[in-house]
């Protein structure tokens, strides 16, 4: 395990399971078109000792858009439910390999918790390694997932909450919305640049003002079909296409090879590079070089990752730490937000990005 790696073996996971310090999340999750119960998956098979975080559940209860990041009290007091400490390491997978289980890696990080990883393979990958599954949920485990996701509606009805015992730390620069200011914290905090970029603060973190601006490429991890508007979107009433100026980089052909495990680091540089992109920077008088990659995305320059609804965004912003990008900030509402405004003021774009 390496603090600038984000996911951790199934065999490294297997001998440290039971330690007081590694807490485990089954933090499985699917699209609404594929009618599965996460929940009830959980019950039936999970790794031992898992809890389950609902990622449906523990969510901010003021807007109807789909999972959005909670308010800090919120998370801190679903993740006291589950009993994870700050000082405490917190391995998370999902039971399609490699899908949902970023999106939770991602929420830790935007509390300030760094010690958290996911499991390079999920669950398929344990079963495929021989490893025990738990059949049966404790009583005590079925509990305190509930719990948290009570815990969250608790706040969110103003009740007083006296068991938080999980500190949290607000990171805004992981964190984009469309054009509010953070509901986190103060607008007068002093947020540091990210990249080095030389950008005001009302510039950061809103996706409207990057449109025109451009300071970020906005990277969007759906399918092409959708991306580009010729394939349905999977929730009903969404129609498909783009954030206008937006790349299309499909998460599952970057950050795999078959199998959902997570390629290494020289081999996701590998993947997102394209020879011949390669071009001298522009004025620059020691005539170095910078690394463009798929499609025409610049690693020396800031990136702000979406998709449809925050989940698989987080799968891009994940890679790109494993390769030294570690402040990608995700815009948590992403398409199904932006395809909820008005067409006059949030254009639309069903065409492949320029």
């Amino acid at each position: 395990m390496a603090q600038d790696d984000p996911v951790v073996s199934a065999q490294w996971l297997h001998q440290h399971l039971g330690a007081p310090d590694v807490k485990v999340l089954d933090a499985s999750w699917y699209m609404p078109v594929e009618n599965r119960d996460p929940w009830e998956e959980y019950q039936v098979a999970h790794i031992p000792g898992a809890l389950f975080f609902d990622i449906d559940g523990i969510v901010d209860r003021t807007t109807d858009l789909p999972h959005m990041l909670p308010s800090e009290e919120a998370f801190a007091a679903a993740v006291s439910a589950l009993d994870i400490k700050n000082q405490d390491k917190v391995i998370v997978y999902d039971g399609k390999g490699f899908f949902s289980a970023p999106r939770v890696w991602w929420m830790f990080r935007v509390f300030g918790h760094n010690k958290v990883w996911v499991l390079d393979g999920g669950l398929p990958q344990w079963r495929a390694s021989g490893f025990d599954l738990g059949s049966a949920s404790p009583d005590d485990a079925v509990l305190k997932s509930k719990t948290a996701t009570k815990a969250v509606e608790r706040v969110y009805n103003g009740e007083l909450t006296n068991t938080i015992t999980f500190k949290t730390e607000f990171q805004p620069h992981l964190f984009w919305t469309l054009e509010k200011a953070s509901p986190f914290s103060p607008e007068s905090s002093s947020l540091a640049c990210i990249d080095h970029t030389e950008m005001h603060l009302y510039d950061r973190g809103l996706v409207s003002h990057n449109v025109a601006a451009k300071n970020y490429q906005q990277v969007d991890a759906r399918s092409k079909g959708r991306f580009d508007g010729v394939a349905p979107e999977p929730r009903e009433g969404v129609r498909s296409g783009h954030i206008p100026g937006s790349k299309c980089v499909p998460f599952p052909e970057v950050m795999f090879d078959g199998a959902p495990r997570l390629l290494s680091a020289d081999e996701l540089r590998q993947k997102f590079r394209q020879a011949e992109s390669l071009k001298s920077l522009a004025g620059n008088n020691n005539k170095s070089t910078a690394f463009y990659v798929y499609p025409g995305i610049s690693l020396d320059h800031p990136i702000v990752v979406s998709c449809g609804s925050g989940v698989t965004a987080c799968i891009l912003a994940l890679g790109l730490y494993r390769i030294g990008k570690h402040d990608v900030p995700v815009y948590d509402g992403s398409w199904t937000e932006w395809e909820a405004q008005s067409d006059s003021d949030y254009p639309k774009a069903t065409t492949t990005a320029s």
